[in-house]
C-alpha cells in the first residue's frame, strides 16, 4: 500500500548543506529537533520546481529550524550557444542543398526525357546527330576518367591528343553508320588510326595506352552506334500498331511507325522503368548489397527493377502490338534489363577506379553524360541483335 512521504531536514555539519530526506517507514524518523518541511514551504525550493541544475542550499545554524535557502545555479557556457547555432545552420544548409539538388534532378530529368522522346520520334539525321553529340561528350568524360589520379597510379594514360582524336572518331561513327550502314569498316579503320597515333608519339608507347584507347573506342563509339542501326536500320513498318493509323500524314503517316521506332521506344522505356523501380525498391526494402562495385545497389532493388522492366515491356508490347508473341515481349524485357544493369556496373567500376562519384558535371543534379547513358550503352547492341536473330520478320 502506498505511503505518504514526509521530508525532513538533514544537516551535514561539515558541508552545511541541507539534504531533504524521506521519512517513510522504510527509514527511521529523524529527531524531533529537525522540523518537517510543510508542503507550503516546498514552493520555495527551486530544486523541485525548476530545470535541474547544480544547486547549493545554505542555512544558518543559529536560527534554529528556520532556514533561508539560496540557490546558486551554474550558467551554461556561453560558447555552447554559437556552436548550436552553427550546427542548426549547417543542417539547414544541407537540407536546402538536398531540396535544390532534387529539384534540379526532376526538372532536368523531365526536360531530357521530353527532348529524347522528340529526337527518337524524329529519327533519321536528327537522331544520328543528337547521338553523335552525346557520344562526343561521353568520350571526353571517359578519357578524363582514364587520366584521373586513381587510374593512372597503375597505368599510363594515352596522350591528350590521342584522347581528342579518339573522341572525334567516336562522334563521327554514328554519322558514318547512318550514311554507309556498315559498322565494321568504321571500327577497324578507327582502331588502325589510333594505333598509328600511339606508335608515332614522342617517347615510348605503352600497352596500357593502347588498351585504354581501344576500349574507349569500343565503349564510347562502337556500342552506341547500334542505336542508330536499331532506330533507323529496322525500317520495316509496324503494321499492327494502332497509333500509326492515327498518326498525321504531315508527320509521315503510318509508314513513320517502323519496327525500329517501336523497338527503340520499348527499350528506352524499359530501361527507365528498371532504373526507377530499382531505385525506389532499394530505398524502401534494400538490405542485401548487390556487389562491392556499387555499394548502394541491393538485391531487393534489383529484383524490383527486374519486375518493373518486364511489366513495362509487356504493357508497351500490348499497346504497340509489337512483338506479337508474349514470350518475345518478356525475353525482350529481360534482355533490356540485363543490358542496363551491366552497363551501369561497368561505368561504376570505371568511376570507382578513378576515385570519383560522377563522371562529370554537365547535367545539374545528374552528373555527367556517362552517368545518364551508362544503362543504354550495351542495350542497343543486345536489342538489335535479338530482333535480327530471334524474331522472324522482325516480330511483326
Amino acid at each position: 500500500m502506498a505511503h505518504h512521504h514526509r521530508f525532513t531536514n538533514s544537516v551535514t555539519p561539515q558541508s552545511h548543506l541541507l539534504i531533504p530526506q524521506c521519512a517513510c517507514p522504510c527509514r527511521p524518523f529523524p529527531s524531533q529537533s529537525h522540523r518537517s518541511i510543510s508542503s507550503s514551504n516546498l514552493t520555495n525550493f527551486p530544486f523541485f520546481f525548476t530545470k535541474p541544475k547544480p544547486i547549493f542550499l545554505r542555512f544558518n545554524h543559529r536560527s534554529g529550524s528556520s532556514f533561508y535557502p539560496r540557490a546558486i545555479a551554474h550558467p551554461e557556457p556561453e560558447h555552447s550557444l554559437p556552436q548550436q547555432n552553427a550546427q542548426k545552420e549547417d543542417l539547414l544548409q544541407k537540407s536546402q542543398q538536398q531540396v535544390s539538388q532534387f529539384r534540379n534532378r526532376v526538372v532536368y530529368g523531365v526536360g531530357i526525357g521530353i527532348t529524347v522522346g522528340g529526337v527518337v520520334l524524329a529519327g533519321g539525321w536528327v537522331f544520328a546527330v543528337a547521338l553523335a553529340a552525346a557520344v562526343f561528350a561521353g568520350a571526353r568524360e571517359y578519357f578524363e576518367l582514364v587520366r584521373s589520379h586513381g587510374i593512372t597510379e597503375g597505368m599510363t594514360p594515352p596522350p591528350r591528343y590521342v584522347s581528342r582524336v579518339c573522341s572525334v572518331i567516336c562522334a563521327l561513327m554514328p554519322l558514318f553508320i547512318m550514311y554507309r550502314g556498315h559498322i565494321d569498316v568504321s571500327v577497324t579503320s578507327a582502331a588502325f588510326v589510333l594505333a598509328m597515333a600511339l606508335l608515332l608519339q614522342r617517347g615510348s608507347a605503352r600497352f596500357s595506352q593502347l588498351s585504354s584507347a581501344i576500349f574507349g573506342l569500343f565503349y564510347c563509339g562502337y556500342l552506341p552506334c547500334f542505336w542508330v542501326k536499331l532506330r533507323c536500320g529496322l525500317a520495316a513498318p509496324a503494321l499492327n500498331t494502332g497509333i500509326g493509323a492515327a498518326w498525321p500524314v504531315l508527320l509521315g503517316g503510318q509508314a513513320h511507325w517502323t519496327v525500329g521506332l517501336v523497338a527503340t521506344l520499348i527499350s528506352m522505356s524499359s530501361i527507365i522503368a528498371a532504373d526507377t523501380f530499382a531505385f525506389l525498391g532499394g530505398r524502401a526494402f534494400g538490405r542485401t548489397p548487390l556487389t562491392s562495385i556499387s555499394p548502394k545497389k541491393t538485391w531487393e532493388g534489383t529484383v524490383i527493377g527486374f519486375c518493373g522492366c518486364i511489366v513495362t515491356s509487356v504493357v508497351l508490347a500490348k499497346l504497340f502490338r509489337w512483338p506479337i508473341s508474349l514470350s518475345s515481349a518478356i525475353a525482350y524485357g529481360v534482355l533490356n534489363f540485363f543490358g542496363s544493369v551491366f552497363g551501369d556496373l561497368t561505368e561504376s567500376m570505371i568511376k570507382r577506379d578513378a576515385g570519383v562519384k560522377d563522371s562529370g558535371s554537365l547535367i545539374p543534379g545528374h552528373g555527367g553524360v556517362l552517368d545518364r547513358v551508362d544503362s543504354y550503352i550495351f542495350t542497343g547492341a543486345l536489342a538489335y541483335s535479338f530482333i535480327k536473330t530471334f524474331l522472324p520478320l522482325y516480330g511483326v
